[in-house]
């Protein structure tokens, strides 16, 4: 995701620190607060519009009416800037929401610095568990199943943090995301720009129903949500 324009007031930084993964920074820019992490911009918390679709879209795509009991199960993959978490927390749909996030940092920022001004009440709610873990190792090990896999840990397939985080978009990573879900579940990929590739690669790892939903932004290429279904 491209930085923010330079007509904001510039950047203050709130934290800074050296992890396994590098360097994580959380910025403020007037009312703004952004994560960069080894030098990329990541996101911020100006508009949230394609996370929160992130979110719906997975829900709406389970072939289960979401009223079931019981209620579907979703890990979000990223805690970013809580939006979302928040989003999911404010659902009552969902059972249970699991959040896989490797940064210590960024856990920190939602317990007990600013960014709890958004993930607050989603913290304190029964439903959700934080596990610190890189979710790509994560997908590969775990035994327990979702109905929903709503991944947001990168700028896209084509456009990733780190370069371990490739191996999540390969035929191999999306086997693993696969296992995780329950039969008739749903994976659910933002990305900062379409990808027509991660497209095809989800089609080939056996999942049926794959298509995107975007969401308009201002730079002018519009955020995505990849989506697929596991079928039984």
């Amino acid at each position: 995701m491209p930085a923010p324009p330079t007509t904001l007031p510039a950047p203050v930084t709130l934290d800074r620190r050296d992890g396994p993964y590098g360097e994580i920074v959380l910025r403020q820019r007037g009312e703004r607060l952004e994560i960069i992490a080894n030098g990329c911009f990541l996101m911020d918390t100006s508009d949230g519009r394609s996370e929160r679709l992130l979110i719906d879209a997975a829900l709406a795509a389970l072939p289960a009416p979401p009223d079931r009991n019981p209620l579907p199960s979703v890990l979000i993959g990223g805690l970013g800037v809580g939006f979302s978490l928040a989003h999911a927390a404010a659902d009552p749909r969902w059972g249970r929401v699991v959040v896989v996030e490797r940064e210590q940092a960024v856990i920190d920022w939602h317990r007990e610095g600013p960014l709890s001004r958004i993930s607050a009440a989603a913290l304190a709610d029964p439903r959700v568990e934080i596990v610190r873990a890189d979710l790509v190792a994560y997908v590969r090990t775990a035994t327990e199943r979702y109905d929903a896999l709503c991944l947001d840990i990168d700028n896209g397939p084509d456009w990733t943090v780190t370069e371990g985080n490739g191996n999540l978009y390969s035929a191999d990573g999306l086997a693993a995301c696969r296992a995780r879900l329950e039969p008739g579940g749903v994976l659910a990929v933002w990305s900062a720009r379409p990808s027509a590739a991660f497209g095809e690669a989800l089609r080939n790892a056996g999942f049926t129903g794959v298509r995107e939903e975007e969401i308009q932004v201002a730079r002018g290429v519009p955020d995505v949500v990849h989506l697929g279904v596991r079928t039984a």
